[in-house]
């Protein structure tokens, strides 16, 4: 970060941090956080999923679907208003498979670090949660995917700057981006890709305050945040005052796809596939990701162990 831009960040952080938890308190309280989720979408179990559950296959409670969840941020997860019931985008494709395989749900709140060994170990069937799929994790896991991982550019309602999709794009212009982020090493490649062409320079700027981000990229400081689409796209639907001017892969160049996570071999995983593709048949998938503004990120189709990010 540049001595002005700190300057900028310490100066009036400390206003901003206040009026910006607001704001986020403000923005849960748009979405529906009750326990009980009336508005979610709920669907009629799917026969031929349900045929595709191994017979030997024992679920962690008979009768129950149990989904690793990590509540913490919108869209993806969070605790309902009773502080112990996950509510979000991920929940809602949980509650989609269940339904489809014809089970209840019981979604079981964790911190992120622990879905791994608890899906491992048969803690739990499965875990939802913003998982990318990647080469090194299929070794232990099988997927079934239903969201692209994406991120997104985005700018203010009145910004003059209508697309952003390929690192031309990014030339001259003064981009936000969070430090030590897939995105800012993709950012910085386009960056030197284009000093190689001789294209004009960009600014990078990076701010640790989220509501400084914000009057940052609405005062014309900067011209573009870079961040996870998700979250971007939720928060955009929300404050209504930014707009997204382009989404690319999260693994770029690599295509990166977000997924449900089953233990390697157990063989739910086609089950859960079979259910996905079913709900995107029938339009149930498009409604339970556009609760959420996700809907730039839905896939076509469910795939089943689709190639995944490259081991590093």
């Amino acid at each position: 970060m540049s001595y002005r831009s700190r300057f900028f960040s310490i100066a009036i952080g400390t206003l901003l941090s206040v009026s910006g938890l607001l704001g986020t308190l403000a923005q849960a309280q748009e979405a529906d956080l009750s326990p009980d989720q009336k508005s979610r979408v709920r669907v009629e179990k799917v026969d031929a999923a349900i045929k595709l559950i191994p017979a030997g296959y024992k679920f962690v409670t008979a009768g129950k679907l149990t989904v690793a969840s990590v509540p913490g941020r919108l869209p993806f997860a969070a605790y309902a208003t009773d502080n112990k019931t996950p509510v979000g985008s991920e929940p809602d494709v949980a509650q989609l498979v269940a339904d489809s395989l014809g089970l209840q749900l019981e979604l079981v709140p964790i911190a992120w670090a622990d879905w791994p060994l608890g899906v491992v170990s048969g803690r739990f069937d499965a875990a939802i949660h913003n998982i990318t799929v990647t080469e090194e994790r299929k070794a232990k896991f099988d997927f079934s995917t239903y969201r692209n991982d994406l991120l997104g550019f985005y700018v203010p309602l009145n910004s003059k700057i209508t697309s952003i999709s390929k690192p031309e794009d990014v030339a001259g212009l003064k981009v936000i981006v969070s430090s030590g982020t897939n995105q800012e090493q993709i950012l910085l490649r386009w960056i030197e890709a284009n000093k190689a062409k001789g294209l004009p320079a960009s600014e990078v700027q990076y701010y640790d305050d989220e509501a400084v981000l914000g009057v940052a990229l609405q005062s014309g400081r900067a011209d573009a945040y870079l961040g996870p689409n998700a979250t971007s796209a939720f928060k955009a639907a929300k404050e209504k005052n930014t707009k997204l001017v382009g989404t690319f892969s999260g693994g770029w160049p690599e295509t990166a796809e977000i997924a449900v996570a089953t233990k390697k071999g157990s063989g739910l995983a086609d089950a859960v596939t079979a259910a996905v593709n079913a709900q995107i048949a029938n339009g149930n998938y498009a409604k339970a990701l556009g609760r959420w503004n996700l809907s730039a990120e839905a896939v076509k189709e469910s795939r089943t162990n689709p190639p995944g990010l490259p081991k590093s």
